[in-house]
């Protein structure tokens, strides 16, 4: 499939193809859910012409500079270090997406390079930027070495390297030093100012800020023993700062994601406090896009107000255009408030932002917006994809057996249904974060159906 993207002068192709599902028993020969999983690969194979990637056309520049940061090198000789090393990528690429001029893929796309041995080129051609940043992360003992270099994709021409050292403490500071340095080789008009933190650092605490890079590592597993991870290691962060916006958003973001799936046994406490901490990032943090992001998508999820949630969403990709994350955010809320096209064009910009990952579950918000705008075929093949991307998250199987019932494939709706009971006992949700009444309906009654309930 090709989506257009605003400012993008063709098409963009965006989405990898698996043929086979991940998931036990998904592949037992004429089983409807790998008959589907089979039609999918192969549909996807004929649109895509090749298949393996998310994007295997060049995409065309942005109309502003363009950048993306590769993972950096773990040298502390650990492996156990690698969440560290990550964890820098993520803060360096936060920062560069500060500038308002700088077009910043987002960290997904450019991990998925992570641990390949890739030409500087392919990714130009692949992420569609006209700049890369590699570099190396060394953390011995309460000391850090920060390495970097800057290359121009399209001629191979090393632009800048440096080199940065520093305590622990200074850590937040190291940080900004390479992506100064960064942007002040791409733009040497740059006023410094504009990436400097708006507050101060996150945290003083350097061992709350350790436990929230694992924490964050564990949150992107989309299962639920993950998600339990995440909350335990960022709970523990809380306890030494009790003011860590950035983890009290990451807190919050993983009691939504109990209470949506139902991995938890108390549902009311669960939303409850998922929006307590909600409140709490957003005082402590109020203008941290990170969280601006967070929040809202925790507010709209739990059902808060939704025209308030789409206001901080709305100021979020306002302070940092290039974040994948707030636009695909942005995309849930126009669905949760029943503006599905609204929703397509919100995940397209997510997509140019992060062309390769569908970590951000972009996958399945633009198959909702098919469906709840009647385009069962497509909300059908896309919804299929996401569960081919992510087989252990329970909204992929509730919305694909809802359209296939919808569509009169009972029987692979039923199929699905049966992997959704493995995952979850909350088959049929209450459902009320989706606001428009007659697509909660078309949905539920679809579910109802799958599920052999009384609709």
């Amino acid at each position: 499939m090709h989506i257009a993207v605003k400012n993008i002068a063709r098409p963009v192709r965006v989405y990898r193809v698996r043929t086979t599902l991940t998931h036990p028993d998904a592949n037992a020969p004429g089983s409807p859910l790998s008959r589907i999983a089979g039609e999918g690969a192969e549909r996807l194979k004929r649109e895509a012409g090749e298949g393996s990637s998310l994007a295997s056309a060049a995409l065309t520049l942005p109309d502003k500079p363009s950048i993306a940061v590769l993972p950096f090198q773990n040298m502390s000789g650990d492996p156990d270090q690698e969440y560290f090393a990550d964890g820098m990528v993520e803060e360096i690429t936060t920062a560069l997406s500060r500038i308002r001029w700088l077009f910043v893929i987002a960290r997904n796309s450019s991990f998925t390079y992570k641990g390949r041995a890739v030409e500087v080129k392919q990714v130009g051609r692949e992420l569609g930027v006209r700049y890369v940043l590699e570099g190396s992360v060394r953390k011995a003992g309460g000391r850090v070495r920060i390495t970097a270099q800057l290359i121009e994709a399209e001629t191979d021409a090393h632009l800048w390297a440096d080199r940065f050292d520093g305590a622990l403490d200074d850590v937040f500071e190291l940080q900004d030093k390479v992506a100064v340095g960064v942007a002040g080789v791409i733009e040497p008009a740059l006023q410094a100012a504009e990436i400097r933190r708006s507050a101060e650092r996150p945290t003083s605490d350097l061992t709350a800020y350790d436990l929230y890079l694992r924490a964050l590592r564990y949150h992107q597993s989309e299962d639920r023993e993950g998600i339990l991870q995440a909350l335990d290691a960022v709970r523990r962060a809380i306890a030494r700062d009790p003011r860590y916006g950035i983890a009290l958003s990451l807190a919050a973001l993983c009691h939504s994601r109990l209470f949506v799936t139902g991995w938890t046994d108390d549902l009311d406490t669960n939303r409850r406090e998922g929006l307590d901490l909600a409140r709490r990032a957003l005082r402590a943090a109020g203008e941290d896009p990170n969280v601006l992001g967070r929040v809202a998508y925790v507010f709209g999820n739990l059902g808060e107000d939704i025209d308030a949630a789409i206001a901080l969403i709305d100021r979020a990709v306002e302070l940092n255009p290039s974040f994948a994350v707030g636009w695909a955010n942005s995309g849930w809320l126009r669905l949760w408030a029943g503006q599905p096209d609204l929703a397509l064009d919100r995940f397209a910009t997510s997509l140019r932002l992060s062309p390769r990952e569908n970590a951000l579950g972009v996958l399945l918000g633009i198959g909702i917006g098919h469906f709840f705008a009647g385009r069962f075929e497509e909300a059908r093949a896309t919804l299929l994809r996401s569960v081919q991307e992510s087989p252990g998250w329970v909204p992929n199987y509730r919305f694909l057996a809802s359209c296939c019932a919808q569509m009169g494939r009972l029987d692979e709706a039923r199929e699905i249904v049966q992997r959704l009971r493995t995952l979850t006992a909350l088959v049929v949700p209450s459902a009320t974060h989706w606001r428009n009444p007659e697509q909660r309906e078309l949905y539920l009654s679809g579910l109802r159906l799958a599920a052999g309930e009384a609709t």
